[in-house]
């Protein structure tokens, strides 16, 4: 058999024609019988990460598969509740645990919790913290301490999520876009960062920042400032802020945050990480 037909990968045309049968079965009256191979079908390939709920282009384009967003409420509309046992734990859930994790070179310590239809890419390390369903996190990342991933936010490579950093996410609306960290960016102590925002990669977060599609982000590193929102540039250094905005009852600031500064382009990122939090003496 040809590897491609009439251009397209084979590949690509399966993932066309699952995306074709998710979305009958969305779409279908809920008195059918549901398509639920297909929908197993889904969840399990996202589960092993040969389908993601958002991909990068080589321009660097982000695109969301809302479909696959469908694919995971089928689920949780076809999944009985059922009782997990792992060891002394116990959990009355639609989702079982992700299995297997030992052959996929993931290391998961207790009591962190990794859901069925999240991929781990291997080398990835996750301390007593949670990943959701649909998440993708990428090779050389860590989940530090009580950090969570939230339903398919798209974590990258040799990123660092401190101790309680809070990732959102996304189901509904099916193609809503959801929190994207790309790779090599160093996220904060006590971050939260929800509503779709991308952190550019290497942008490094100090503790505390809290990203929303309505924070202004505020590069004031040259003479006049300028506003981003939803969207931390590359190699951004990024702390917490306050500006002000006038209300009926006075001005009150209110929270922002802050480019302070950018990280040097460099071969070993850890190198240039350390550099950068001693320079802009930035709190992690």
């Amino acid at each position: 058999m040809s590897p491609t037909d009439r251009g397209r990968p084979l590949a690509d045309l399966a993932a066309a024609a699952l995306a074709a049968r998710i979305d009958a079965a969305w779409q279908a009256d809920p008195s059918a019988p549901p398509d639920r191979a297909a929908v197993d079908e889904a969840l399990a390939r996202l589960d092993e990460g040969s389908l993601r709920v958002a991909t990068r282009a080589d321009d660097g384009q982000w695109t969301v598969h809302g479909w696959l967003h469908r694919a995971i409420l089928l689920y949780f509309r076809l999944a009985p509740m059922q009782v997990h046992e792992v060891g002394p734990y116990q959990f009355h859930d639609k989702i079982p645990l992700k299995r297997d994790l030992a052959a996929q070179g993931v290391r998961l310590v207790p009591p962190g919790h990794v859901r069925y239809g999240a991929h781990l890419e291997r080398g990835c390390v996750v301390m007593p913290g949670y990943v959701n369903i649909g998440a993708w996190v990428g090779a050389g990342t860590m989940v530090d301490t009580w950090a969570t991933v939230g339903s398919c936010a798209q974590i990258g490579r040799n990123v660092h999520l401190s101790g309680g950093v809070g990732i959102g996410g996304v189901l509904e609306p099916p193609g809503a876009s959801p929190v994207i960290v790309e790779d090599g960016a160093f996220i904060g102590s006590r971050c939260i960062v929800v509503e779709g925002v991308r952190v550019g990669e290497e942008a490094v977060l100090g503790a505390n920042v809290v990203l929303t599609a309505s924070t202004h982000i505020i590069d004031v590193t040259g003479p006049q400032e300028v506003v981003h929102r939803g969207l931390v540039p590359p190699r951004a250094v990024v702390i917490p802020g306050t500006r002000g905005k006038r209300f009926p009852a006075g001005e009150y600031g209110v929270p922002c945050a802050l480019i302070i500064g950018h990280r040097q382009a460099a071969t070993d990122r850890k190198t240039s990480l350390n550099q950068v939090l001693r320079e802009f003496a930035v709190a992690v």
